[in-house]
């Protein structure tokens, strides 16, 4: 029977890797996606959700924009690494469906609450949709399986030294939903920078003959550039499609459950996730947490469900 997810994101060239991973494998059942901004802006991380859901042939999809801001403070995008648009590098002239007429948070509630199914919510962009769902719809938490989101280290971060990009963009969201006593899994940077992009992986999806799959390539191919210029990377990580990718088949991505809090006031780590993978804290562990990635296995179904949209 076919998991049913709700994706929240916040497009974003992996954010769109993931996406089609979501709608390509029948194991899932995406009943909706809600957008957030992040790596771009809010009407530009929509529109490039839209766009994406057009060219894997998903416009049946309800799309709805969530929160336009962090819970405190201002935007930062990465334009840097996701370019002006968002999803800078491919021609994505596509016609889209019309958004939903509801917040991001309504139309989680509405598809949470209808569902038959307790509800997977993957999130792969800053938590601020999640964080005000559990706020202001707490009944919605009993009819959640769990949430998987991208974001986090055990290790370094990539926006500071201590920060990943998801996670610092909105610390006091990520507190709350880390807070809930839900069932929470973690995919951080530890283990998505080795899911990387090479020129014979990129190649192959080219070699897939369809829009998708040059599209995908295209994607990769600017994404390349981005991390070569900002970080001195060979071959740049995918990190979103490793959160669908855990849920789609656990045997890909090993996770240990641990303590983890989010660092809120630090001076030079504000955004941290504080991952206490040896139980020095004595605190109960509250995250299922990714530490290990079977890297083959994840590109073999990213390619596998790439191929299955649209040509």
């Amino acid at each position: 029977m076919a998991i049913p997810v709700i994706l929240d994101c916040d497009p974003g060239h992996d954010d769109a890797l993931a996406l089609m991973l979501a709608t390509g494998d029948s194991r899932v059942r995406l009943l909706g996606m809600t957008t957030v901004a992040g790596n771009q802006t809010l009407d530009k991380t929509t529109r490039n959700a839209q766009r994406i859901l057009a060219l894997a042939g998903a416009t049946d999809v309800p799309v709805a924009a969530g929160s336009a801001r962090p819970l405190v403070g201002e935007l930062t995008v990465a334009a840097d690494i996701h370019g002006a648009s968002g999803l800078d590098g491919p021609d994505l002239s596509l016609p889209v469906a019309d958004l939903a007429d509801v917040t991001a948070v309504e139309l989680m509630r509405r598809l949470i609450t209808a569902s038959p199914e307790p509800v997977t919510l993957i999130a792969t962009g800053p938590l601020t949709n999640v964080a005000l769902l559990l706020r202001t719809h707490p009944e919605v938490a009993a009819r959640l399986h769990r949430i998987v989101f991208m974001g986090g280290s055990t290790e370094r971060g990539n926006t500071t030294p201590y920060g990943e990009f998801n996670i610092l963009t909105d610390p006091e969201a990520a507190d709350i939903v880390l807070r809930s006593g839900l069932p929470l899994t973690m995919v951080g940077l530890n283990v998505t920078h080795r899911a990387l992009a090479t020129t014979e992986i990129i190649e192959a999806f080219r070699a897939l003959g369809t829009t998708p799959g040059r599209v995908s390539a295209e994607l990769m191919t600017f994404f390349a550039g981005a991390y070569r210029r900002t970080f001195g990377f060979e071959h740049p990580p995918v990190h979103d499609p490793v959160a669908v990718a855990l849920v789609l088949d656990p045997t890909i991505v090993t996770t240990v459950a641990a303590p983890v809090a989010i660092e809120l006031t630090g001076t030079h780590t504000r955004g941290a996730t504080v991952v206490d993978l040896h139980g020095r804290t004595g605190a109960a562990a509250n995250v299922d947490v990714a530490v290990d990635i079977d890297v083959d296995a994840f590109w073999r179904l990213l390619l596998s469900a790439v191929a299955t949209l649209q040509p």
